[in-house]
């Protein structure tokens, strides 16, 4: 074996440190978000609040995947998967409203 080959590796081999810090935030920033949410069912919002719940859903689930599931750090691959059940996730969602408003 070569001693060269062991020294090259990708850079994605290191582990990835995320500060205390970042996950704090995020868990506040979580918090807040469902207190958003809870502050949306009380206020008398009409047919807003559907969008409402959905606008915060998506933001919280955006941050739970990013650094929860470390997809922010990882190979781009992941993040076309990722797009992609996005992507099929819109498209359904926007049929249902379709379906749901011309009946």
């Amino acid at each position: 074996m070569d001693a060269a080959a062991h020294d090259t590796h990708d850079a994605h081999d290191e582990p990835h440190l995320t500060p205390y810090s970042v996950y704090v935030g995020i868990w506040l920033a979580l918090i807040a978000l469902t207190g958003v949410t809870v502050l949306a069912s009380v206020v008398d919002m009409k047919h807003q609040a559907i969008f409402v719940a959905l606008f915060v859903a998506t933001a919280k689930s955006t941050l739970v995947v990013l650094y929860f599931m470390h997809i922010a750090f990882e190979n781009r691959v992941f993040w076309w998967f990722l797009l992609s059940a996005i992507a099929t996730f819109v498209i359904f969602v926007l049929l249902t409203f379709a379906d749901y408003a011309y009946r």
